[in-house]
């Protein structure tokens, strides 16, 4: 096996050398192709194939990388792959030339060319270009994966991910369809009038979820900073400030494992809106991912693993008592306070930290015995108090608050609010949450004092929510684990 390998290593070194000593060649012949600085494009491959009618027997020029190559004496065929899919050429010396033609037979798979001709279809019926021109628009020093066994090695495909979208086109239509789902969100939400800001990745304070933030420091101001963890504090700030419908789509950073649902930076879209409530963020939720789903696949019924998530029927709405209720058999409105809660923990070995509350207990009940039933889109609303320091009291059980967790495939898509608005309120959530930070807890949230002097200019009720906009384009392209749907995800490092 070392002996096949080494011999490897040789062959792979001769290959290398020769493509470098092609440059060398066509740089002496004042053909260095790293010289030309554009390409005239007239069609993608894919647009020329599905509506060959109207391209048969006319000119057009494609540009992309040399997938195969058969070089057959005065005639040759390649395969030539661009953003949109692929298509053959036929290359004759007797159109090209003789110079060109001897240039074209010694061009490699992984070299990037022009090619200008009439389309037509083969004897055996495969749509071609008849090339007239070939040109060599970048030469290729490394060598691609073998064409048959693919690039397969998941650490190296997340790696080089520039070698993944060139060998697995399944790759390059996932990438492909996570930027319509973005742009059909934005679609749906301009259509809404919502309106797209911008907020810092940089702050003093990381507030606005349960996270451990990253940190840094700022050189200029010799300050300690952090990275966001959430959107939520200054988008609450637009809306104290008059705008009402507000929305945002960028990167926040948790410090954080790393595992098939979770990466450190992520990409989160947070929205809010006046005059609301929760309730109406449950609708624009369902209006919304019907939309999406319309938009990016053209149907309401999404294939994942092995189930078929049904958008079409009206999303199931549970209180957490109640899903506890029917997953688990116990009912939280029963237990009278936290030493029960922890007691019939204790009964279904439930681990709890000696700090938690009774409704810190009823969400680690759900976490263990409901998440992973909650397969069809699932509201599950009415979290305890404890759990959800930003969000408004229900008036009628000031021990739960006006939120709900979307989850689908037993997994939380996005979390939403009837937003706190109270600022003495907000004080003592903020108050208790500092607390948890003296005990330990590095995901508790320290007090805000500008939001909180926001909140005290005066914020209207205001409906708020979060999306997990990578978990989104798992499920809308039936991909198994999020660096699938990650252009770079964070990975260890090599050594």
């Amino acid at each position: 096996m070392a002996q096949n390998n080494m011999q490897g290593e040789q062959n792979l070194n001769e290959i290398l050398k020769l493509r470098r000593e092609k440059l060398n060649n066509l740089v002496e012949a004042g053909k260095d192709p790293f010289v030309i600085t554009k390409y005239d494009v007239s069609d993608h491959t894919a647009d020329i194939k599905d509506d060959y009618d109207n391209y048969e027997g006319k000119t057009v020029s494609v540009a992309g990388r040399i997938m195969s190559k058969r070089v057959m004496g005065k005639a040759s065929f390649c395969n030539i792959a661009d953003l949109k899919g692929n298509i053959q050429s036929y290359v004759a010396r007797d159109c090209i030339g003789e110079d060109s033609y001897k240039d074209f037979k010694k061009y490699d798979v992984g070299d990037i060319v022009g090619i200008k001709g009439e389309v037509f279809k083969t004897k055996t019926g495969e749509i071609s270009i008849h090339a007239s021109e070939v040109t060599l628009l970048s030469k290729s020093l490394q060598v691609l994966p073998e064409k048959f066994h693919g690039l397969t090695n998941t650490d190296i495909r997340y790696r080089q991910r520039y070698v993944d979208l060139i060998m697995n086109n399944d790759v390059k239509e996932t990438f492909v369809k996570r930027s319509a789902v973005i742009a059909a969100i934005r679609r749906y939400l301009d259509k809404e009038n919502f309106m797209e800001v911008e907020t810092p990745m940089l702050v003093a304070n990381a507030g606005g979820a349960a996270a451990r933030p990253f940190e840094t420091h700022f050189n200029a101001l010799d300050e300690d900073l952090k990275l966001r963890i959430s959107l939520e504090l200054y988008l609450k700030r637009l809306i104290v400030g008059g705008l009402e419908r507000v929305y945002e789509i960028g990167r926040v950073f948790r410090n954080e494992g790393l595992d098939t649902r979770h990466n450190p930076e992520f990409t989160l879209m947070e929205l809010y809106q006046a005059y609301t409530d929760y309730h109406g963020m449950m609708d624009l939720t369902e209006n919304l991912f019907r939309y999406v789903a319309n938009e990016v696949n053209g149907t309401l019924r999404l294939p994942y693993g092995e189930h078929v998530l049904d958008l079409e029927k009206p999303f199931e709405r549970l209180t957490m008592i109640d899903a506890v209720k029917k997953y688990a058999g116990v009912d939280f409105n029963e237990i009278k306070d936290d030493q029960e809660a922890k007691k019939i923990a204790d009964e279904k070995h439930v681990e709890y930290e000696e700090h938690h509350k009774k409704g810190d207990i009823l969400n680690l009940f759900f976490e263990e015995f409901v998440e992973e039933h909650l397969i069809q889109p699932t509201f599950i609303m009415d979290h305890p108090v404890e759990i959800s320091p930003l969000t408004k009291r229900k008036p009628e059980n000031p021990d739960y608050v006006e939120r709900f967790e979307l989850f689908m495939n037993g997994w939380e898509m996005c979390n939403a609010y009837s937003e706190l608005n109270d600022p003495i309120d907000q004080r003592k959530r903020f108050e208790e949450q500092e607390k948890l930070i003296a005990l330990g807890d590095e995901e508790a949230n320290h007090i805000d004092e500008d939001f909180l002097n926001a909140l005290a200019i005066g914020m209207p009720p205001t409906g708020g929510i979060g999306y997990g906009i990578d978990r989104l384009v798992m499920i809308m392209t039936n991909s198994p684990a999020i660096r699938d749907v990650l252009l770079f995800p964070t990975m260890k490092p090599i050594d």
